[in-house]
């Protein structure tokens, strides 16, 4: 939470964004269909690439079976508080992984009594690998090291939608503005 213009306390954005290529509409997949009415298209990005959002928790379903529906991979970025993002991508050949965007916001979030970050997420070296070996099986050729040092900072200066943004960018997802 940021301090507001009186002191107290602004929520900053809850939600998903899905991540996904193909011909048709990501939402026309059966393994949406639980979510689909609250799935709004955001953009689209270079190569058919889809971006959706829905507006509260994490519950779109499982990713794999989103990914072996459409047999191709898919990203799910939960940006928590405007401030950190739980991402999960999943790949019909390369499988699933987890990451973090945020590493300290994500800590504060998960709280003491919960679950760790290291419990739930890759170490950023393992995620920034996951990441490469996913961008590869949609086709393109990233490298290790832009994707590292997003996955390595503590205490991001720009917010989670950012950050998930420029992750994709790093990822060969490439916005069609340029």
């Amino acid at each position: 939470m940021h301090p507001g213009p009186r002191g107290e306390r602004d929520v900053g954005f809850w939600g998903c964004y899905l991540v996904g290529r193909s011909g048709e509409p990501l939402i026309g997949h059966p393994a949406l269909r639980d979510a689909r009415e609250r799935l709004t298209l955001r953009e689209y990005r270079a190569d058919g690439w889809q971006v959706w959002s829905h507006p509260t928790d994490s519950s779109l379903g499982s990713m794999t079976a989103l990914a072996d529906a459409a047999r191709a991979p898919v990203l799910l970025g939960f940006v928590m508080d405007g401030v950190c993002v739980a991402v999960e991508a999943a790949a019909p050949h390369s499988g699933s992984w987890y990451a973090c965007l945020g590493r300290t916001p994500m800590a504060e979030h998960l709280g003491p009594d919960g679950p760790t970050r290291e419990e739930l997420f890759l170490p950023p070296e393992d995620a920034a690998a996951r990441a490469v070996l996913w961008a590869a099986e949609t086709g393109r050729g990233v490298r290790e090291g832009p994707l590292l040092e997003l996955l390595r900072i503590e205490r991001p200066e720009r917010s989670g939608e950012e950050l998930f943004f420029a992750f994709l960018d790093r990822l060969g997802i490439e916005s069609l503005s340029g």
